[in-house]
């Protein structure tokens, strides 16, 4: 700050605290003056005003006293006028320096605020710098561990001991559990290791060698070994089936054990391609929208019974060692069981497909039931076999129904089914009894071409639309037919592999 002994130049202008001072002490100095010069200016006045009232012609003395002592009046007057003037100069000049002073110490305070307010920004952006520094720290800590974590349990499932392996799984769980982002990757090597080979410990040992002649001999720790190596792809498959296979119903909040996402980007994909799953249950389970199961292995039984399948159903080239139970499961959208091997039952009792259904070239060893399913979409069994009995009863095919060069070897039941589309059966083979009773045909039902090896039962059967038999034949000239066709004259003997009994052909009557 300046002195306030030392003179302000016009190279150093006054501030506006030095300026109020500065016109605080001109007032204190000029209040002598200007009470000297109003003074001065009421005699000159009064001087002034009393020789001329002298030089007046006034004859009476009363008069001339008179006149000076107006003159006396006015000359007081200018005193007081002029005194008041300078009070009023002086109030003014006074009120103006409070309001510079006033102003100086609000523009002071805005000041302060200022240096205040960029005080606390800069030690809010220190604090923030701070902690971000922490946070990057922390996670870059955290995700070192992760890592560590994550690689030395991949690299346990590795290990030739089975509780090792079992110990990196459970630590992957973990992992997913408490992580969202390292699900994808947990599921992604949960899958790998299910597809890696897998070798049966029921294959025979050494102690079964008069039992068992050219097949391959294990020895008991290598049959402990594998029964190990069961109980640890049993524990993967438990715990997709706990955090990948529930998902939520629609309409409620996920359960915290599931590690799916909405964001395709973070979400996790069942992908079980090529993998050997040993007694999968996942009964009542929503299986997750991106599970594959192509040329999936299924040893021993499989339930998938009131299960869920949220996405499309990919089972193409699979084979189901043992039974497989779909019983009232839900297929919200395409199912695809093309080339499938089914070694055991097949039971989709009561199942729904939503979307289409695909089970061209499919194989039924075991038992096939299909009573009362449900079928939405389009729906084909084209070139399927099934080599034991095949029921359909009380199911309804909503959209087009292809069985074209299907085989049923044993018997095939349709009784009670509804064909609300197309139903064709062209070039099919029924080797055993066809059982229509009670079916319902709406519109085209095409029976071109079949060959009829056993009896065919049309009894109570309801035809709309157009029946087709043209080109199909059966063995026998027994059997209900629909009205409007019969069996006609023999066809060529020795069709079916040489088999000397005459073939019948059909006709329109």
């Amino acid at each position: 700050m300046a002195d306030p002994e030392q003179p302000l130049t016009d190279s150093e202008p006054a501030r506006p605290g030095e300026r109020s001072r500065l016109r605080g002490s001109l007032s204190v100095w000029a209040v002598p003056v200007v009470a000297a010069v109003v003074l001065g200016v009421a005699g000159v006045v009064l001087v002034w005003l009393w020789r001329w009232v002298d030089t007046l012609a006034l004859v009476e003395q009363k008069d001339k006293a008179t006149a000076h002592l107006d003159t006396v009046k006015i000359a007081a007057s200018v005193l007081v006028a002029g005194g008041g003037v300078f009070a009023l100069y002086l109030t003014a000049r006074r009120q103006r320096t409070q309001e510079e002073e006033l102003q100086v110490r609000r523009d002071e305070l805005a000041q302060r605020d200022h240096a205040q307010a960029h005080a606390e920004r800069v030690a809010e952006q220190t604090r923030l710098h701070a902690e971000r520094v922490a946070a990057s720290a922390e996670k870059d800590a955290t995700d070192r561990q992760i890592t560590e974590l994550f690689t030395k349990a991949v690299e346990q499932l590795g290990h030739e001991q089975a509780a090792v392996r079992l110990g990196g799984l459970y630590t992957l769980e973990r992992l997913a559990q408490d992580h969202v982002e390292q699900r994808r990757p947990v599921v992604s090597v949960l899958c790998a290791y299910l597809r890696m080979p897998y070798l049966d410990p029921d294959e025979p040992s050494p102690t079964d060698v008069e039992q068992v002649t050219g097949a391959e001999l294990i020895t008991t720790a290598q049959r402990r070994a594998r029964r190990q190596e069961r109980e640890v792809r049993l524990t993967i498959q438990r715990l997709l089936r706990d955090h990948a296979h529930n998902t939520p119903k629609p309409g409620r909040p996920a359960d915290a054990t599931y590690w799916g996402s909405t964001n395709p980007a973070i979400d996790i994909d069942v992908d079980l391609t090529g993998a050997t799953l040993i007694n999968l249950d996942l009964t009542r389970r929503r299986l997750h929208p991106s599970t594959t199961f192509t040329t999936t292995t299924f040893a021993g039984s499989v339930r998938f019974g009131s299960a869920t399948f949220t996405g499309s159903a990919e089972f193409n080239g699979a084979t189901f060692a043992g039974s497989a139970g779909f019983d009232e499961a839900t297929f919200t959208s395409g199912a695809a069981f093309d080339g499938v091997t089914f070694t055991g039952g097949a039971w989709f009792g009561g199942a729904t497909f939503a979307g289409s259904a695909e089970f061209d070239r499919a194989t039924f060893t075991g038992t096939a039931r299909f009573n009362g399913v449900t079928f939405t979409g389009h729906t084909r069994f084209n070139r399927a076999i099934f080599t034991r009995s095949a029921r359909f009863d009380e199911t309804t095919f909503t959209r087009g129904a292809g069985f074209d060069e299907a085989t049923f070897i044993c018997g095939a039941g349709f009784d009670g089914v509804t064909f609300t589309g197309n139903a064709m059966f062209n070039k099919a083979t029924f080797t055993g009894n066809a059982m229509f009773n009670r079916a319902t045909f709406i519109r085209v039902a095409g029976f071109g071409q079949v060959t009829f090896a056993g009896e065919v039962q049309l009894a109570g059967a309801t035809i709309i639309g157009e029946l087709q038999f043209a080109g199909a034949r059966t063995r026998s000239r027994e059997g209900v037919w629909p009205r409007g066709w019969r069996v006609g004259a023999p066809g060529e003997d020795g069709a079916s592999g040489g088999d000397p009994d005459q073939w019948f052909m059909l006709e329109k009557v």
